[in-house]
């Protein structure tokens, strides 16, 4: 289908069925952080365990099939990819609910991270040759919004059932068995994405914008790769350390309101929802739309420009809100962390997408979300888990000095990094 005959109105509808995958991909990612405490009761696990379940069994598969993945992209579908991972990541995330041991815990998480893996290239790539360059940034931060509705929408839903989920007992399910409550929750919130899936396959194949065929080689990717270290490196870097310091803070903030104030996980869970699903989602677009309008402005190092500040400003609100005396003062600053958390991102990824020869659209935009991911899912979650259990003696109410460590040391790295790569401009494609 020729680009031209796109209207924009139906280009809106196929970002918005990404998003609501996008939706369903972070649903299904984030709920496990809601269910720490009662997994960690039943399962008898450590806060290093914990911390390494939830981030690092994902990230390695998730990442390990994001290339290959984009690969098939490339030279195939792009909805079919995208539609046959989210049955996978919903059906995984289903089983969660029937592993009893943390070994099948883990695989069950791995298939996950195998599912997700197909989404986030093939979309941006998808976005990219739907809008024009001077409208990705917003289309892209549109479809990041799902991070943060996803994310919210867990936090929101386990702390709803959080009632439910911190009982001991076991429930009796017909033809399943006996099951804890926890357990329940993974099934109820991964089938729903089937009738995601479904949808995903009423989505039309634009027109590749290079009108090549075929997928370009794997060679010529490293090819490009090397002619372009600098600017790979240092953008790819900084961006990996900021999303470092988002991951830990979104997988542990519930606990640490739980430690820290006394509050009822119930509480604790619909408060970080409400937080990540309406500030972080109109922070993520106010970002595109900043990136677009520094973009138009001849600032070819927009998406940079937009995540140094982000990154500045995240480093002082978390630090402030971990180190935070009394609850209202925690929720006021917050508030200002799920700004300067959402703020970058669709930014971030348009610029990823913008730095790549469109032939090898797909696989260079996979590359960048495998480092991200990888480095960030792993070490952001499992970093708390370590210096709590390591340095705090497994002491719950030092969270917040574990949180606090991490955001200084990540954020610190991702400035330093954003602000060398400023120094070579994001070219646009």
């Amino acid at each position: 289908m020729p680009t031209t005959a796109i209207s924009r109105t139906y280009a809106w509808y196929v970002v918005g069925v990404l998003t609501l995958a996008n939706v369903s991909s972070f649903v299904d990612r984030q709920i496990l952080s809601l269910l720490t405490e009662p997994i960690q009761r039943d399962l008898g696990l450590s806060f290093t365990q914990m911390g390494a379940l939830i981030g690092v069994p994902f990230a390695i598969f998730f990442t390990i099939m994001g290339l290959p993945l984009a690969r098939l992209a490339d030279s195939t579908s792009r909805r079919g990819v995208i539609g046959v991972g989210i049955a996978v990541w919903s059906v995984m995330t289903a089983a969660c609910g029937f592993a009893g041991t943390y070994g099948k815990l883990l695989l069950a998480r791995v298939g996950v991270g195998v599912g997700e893996g197909s989404l986030q290239a093939p979309a941006i790539s998808l976005i990219g040759d739907y809008f024009p360059p001077g409208r990705r940034a917003t289309a892209q931060s549109v479809y990041a919004t799902g991070i943060f509705i996803g994310s919210g929408l867990a936090y929101f839903i386990g702390g709803w059932i959080v009632g439910l989920v911190s009982a001991q007992e076991q429930w009796t399910v017909p033809i399943v068995g006996h099951i804890r409550p926890w357990q329940t929750v993974f099934m109820l919130v991964g089938l729903p994405g089937l009738l995601v899936a479904a949808l995903m396959f009423t989505v039309r194949e634009p027109e590749r914008q290079d009108h090549s065929t075929g997928t370009a080689p794997l060679f010529e990717l490293w090819r490009w790769v090397r002619a372009n270290f600098a600017i790979v490196t240092l953008y790819t870097a900084g961006f990996t350390a900021s999303a470092t310091v988002n991951f830990a803070i979104a997988m542990w903030m519930n606990r640490w309101l739980t430690a820290a104030f006394g509050w009822p996980a119930s509480k604790a869970g619909m408060v970080q929802g409400l937080l990540t699903m309406i500030v972080g989602t109109a922070a993520v677009i106010a970002g595109g739309r900043w990136s677009d309008w520094l973009s138009k402005r001849g600032q070819a190092d927009a998406p940079l420009r937009v995540g140094i500040v982000a990154a500045a400003g995240l480093l002082v609100s978390g630090v402030a809100a971990f180190t935070s005396v009394s609850d209202t003062a925690a929720i006021v600053w917050l508030g200002m962390v799920n700004i300067f958390a959402a703020l970058p991102w669709g930014a971030a990824q348009a610029g990823a997408a913008q730095l790549v020869p469109p032939r090898l659209k797909s696989q260079g935009v996979a590359l960048f979300i495998l480092f991200v991911n990888l480095i960030s899912f792993s070490l952001g979650p499992l970093s708390v888990g370590v210096l709590t259990d390591q340095m705090f003696n497994r002491d719950v109410t030092r969270l917040g000095s574990s949180l606090s460590i991490v955001t200084v040391a990540g954020l610190a790295i991702a400035l330093a990094f954003m602000l060398a790569a400023r120094r070579t401009a994001v070219r646009p494609s």
